[in-house]
């Protein structure tokens, strides 16, 4: 999910925050996503949707008391990420799914890091007890090299079950207890 590593340094906290998202923001949040839907595998989706769809996922993830969240540098979103339900039967209630995009030429800058890093915080203050990550492409090296670095381990890979860019495509998937002392 996050864009390949860049040359350049790392970006420091104070060039940019991780807040909760706005309605404003999604223009923003529906640019950085087209690119990975046109040009990457980090999303079987196969046509960018339009903002307005993206506002309707959004207050979805917000309606379930979930994080939605941007790393902003002055105005300009130079990514985002959020938690939504991994399931929806109750049973699985307890287990939610990250997804972190950055920036088309930001990737290896620290902006995928701290997003998911504060995603992960608020999660843990909440009810959850998993956070899955189900990784587009089993060649997405910098998306699952982030998540390993929080703590995510690999649990499978579902072989060939996508179908973009004139191949089958696998999805790695990793987990990450938020909180083993939860009842």
């Amino acid at each position: 999910m996050e864009s390949a590593p860049s040359s350049s340094p790392a970006l420091t906290n104070a060039e940019f925050v991780v807040r909760d998202s706005t309605e404003a923001d999604v223009t923003a949040i529906q640019l950085i996503y087209a690119h990975y839907v046109l040009n990457a595998l980090a999303t079987f989706e196969e046509a960018p949707p339009p903002v307005e769809e993206l506002i309707a996922r959004r207050k979805k993830v917000l309606d379930l008391s979930l994080p939605y969240l941007v790393a902003d540098a002055g105005g300009e979103i130079l990514g985002y990420c959020y938690a939504s339900a991994y399931h929806a039967r109750p049973a699985y209630r307890h287990t939610i799914e990250d997804s972190v995009y950055v920036a088309n030429g930001l990737g290896g800058r620290g902006v995928g890091a701290a997003l998911l890093g504060e995603l992960i915080a608020r999660c843990e203050a909440g009810p959850w007890r998993q956070m899955i990550a189900i990784i587009g492409d089993s060649g997405n090296a910098a998306s699952i090299a982030l998540h390993r670095r929080f703590g995510f381990q690999p649990t499978g890979t579902l072989r060939s079950v996508g179908f973009k860019f004139g191949r089958w495509v696998d999805t790695p998937i990793l987990q990450r207890a938020l909180d083993p002392l939860k009842p």
